[in-house]
């Protein structure tokens, strides 16, 4: 659905190129995900995709098609869900998203009170933007970006500014999205919404890709084939994970005690991020 080849570009002024010759893919239907800090090039790479950033180097297609050879009819095939809110303050959430639906053939709108329910903003429909908190804002972003029925899907941090339960509205509701077919292309510098959603995911530094794979590979890759086992008294034992129902080591020292966990020691996205990069995601 995505084909990107050596694409580079320099914002005017710039001593560095901010992307440097990046390519990858993204398949219809897939999740992939950038990861990597801020200033990485994540969101340069999306600005280029949904054509707000023109005068790049190399390859970009949309499906068939080169992406400078869309027209408008571009903007209702792909949706974005930005990083920051861009809402028009004074008027109320239903004229905000009434004035963005009018871009767009009717046909192809959801109806507004159904996406207003879906992130539990149905109460405040009415309500002025101006009065909105920084998570309702995001919410209202999310639902902006969805409303028209896109196929591609462009989400720079999707969760930034969001509390533990409604974060986790929108990461089910991406989801959501995938299994109805859609592509989807996040950027976060957060390895936990990348390790639940992304089929792939590529760390990117200094606007240069350094790894593409995914998350349940490099995991695996980068950790070890082992498991730790902790009784209730405490004590504590590591053993390969490979053949482990007949490791007789093992069964000796689960009958002890009574087993209180235990866990694969595979490493972590952002510890794998780390080693591969030397950089940390929050820099």
């Amino acid at each position: 659905m995505i084909h990107v080849r050596q694409l580079s570009f320099s914002y005017p002024g710039a001593a560095e190129k901010a992307l440097k010759n990046v390519s990858f893919d993204i398949e219809s239907g897939e999740i992939f995900g950038f990861l990597g800090p801020s200033g990485a090039g994540k969101t340069t790479t999306q600005k280029i995709l949904y054509k707000i950033l023109h005068g790049y180097e190399g390859e970009v297609r949309i499906g068939q098609k080169p992406l400078q050879d869309w027209d408008q009819s571009y903007f209702e095939r792909i949706g974005v869900g930005f990083e920051l809110p861009n809402h028009y303050l004074k008027l109320t959430a239903r004229e905000n998203l009434q004035l963005f639906g009018s871009f767009y053939p009717p046909g192809r709108l959801r109806r507004l009170e159904e996406l207003f329910e879906l992130v539990g903003l149905e109460a405040h429909i009415d309500q002025r933007v101006e009065t909105y908190s920084k998570g309702m804002k995001m919410r209202l972003n999310f639902i902006r970006a969805i409303m028209h029925d896109p196929q591609i899907l462009f989400f720079d941090e999707p969760t930034a500014g969001l509390d533990p339960i409604n974060a986790r509205k929108i990461l089910d509701h991406i989801r959501q999205l995938k299994t109805a077919g859609k592509t989807i292309f996040i950027t976060t510098h957060n390895m936990y919404t990348a390790d639940e959603l992304c089929d792939q995911v590529a760390f990117i530094v200094e606007g240069e890709l350094r790894l593409t794979d995914a998350p349940a590979h490099l995991k695996q890759t980068y950790g070890k084939n082992q498991v730790m086992v902790e009784l209730q008294q405490g004590a504590q034992q590591t053993f390969p994970l490979e053949g482990l129902g007949q490791n007789e080591a093992f069964l000796a020292f689960i009958r002890q005690d009574e087993l209180k966990r235990i866990h694969t020691l595979e490493a972590s996205l952002e510890e794998v991020f780390i080693r591969v990069t030397g950089q940390t995601l929050l820099a």
